[in-house]
């Protein structure tokens, strides 16, 4: 079973060591120490707590019907124009998120640098990469 200790969880939730430290003392999220000590935090429940602090956090409008599942909202962070295309950043959490739209899409949304939006990505590549480092 994969483990994490309490920075590398830190690193997964975005947050800081002490805040995974706060969740786990307030029972939020569940801890077992090994032999020597040392907190660690099993993958499965560490999963489960990441879905569910995720939930709301990237909600689609009601307004929009969308069969797209994979949201990253977030605030454009460049905007970068030719005549036909423009390439937009959105930082989505600690996500970085690049788009190449039409530079008409991105004059008709209103979208400059700290405008928030939401990166919609609907894909049949998507590849997985996995750390070496992970027990």
């Amino acid at each position: 079973m994969t483990t994490f200790s309490i920075g590398q969880a830190a690193e997964v939730l975005g947050v800081s060591s002490e805040t995974v430290r706060r969740w786990a003392d307030a029972g939020q999220l569940r801890m077992e120490r090994e032999g020597s000590g040392n907190r660690l935090i099993d993958g499965v429940s560490l999963a489960g707590f990441a879905k569910e602090r995720a939930q709301g956090m990237h909600p689609v409008s009601g307004e929009v019907l969308t069969s797209v599942r994979n949201s990253f909202a977030g605030i454009v962070t460049s905007v970068r124009c030719d005549d036909v295309v423009a390439q937009v950043e959105i930082q989505s959490g600690p996500h970085r998120v690049v788009s190449v739209v039409s530079r008409e899409a991105v004059e008709e949304l209103g979208i400059e640098v700290g405008t928030t939006v939401t990166a919609r990505v609907k894909s049949t590549n998507v590849h997985i990469d996995r750390p070496h480092h992970r027990s």
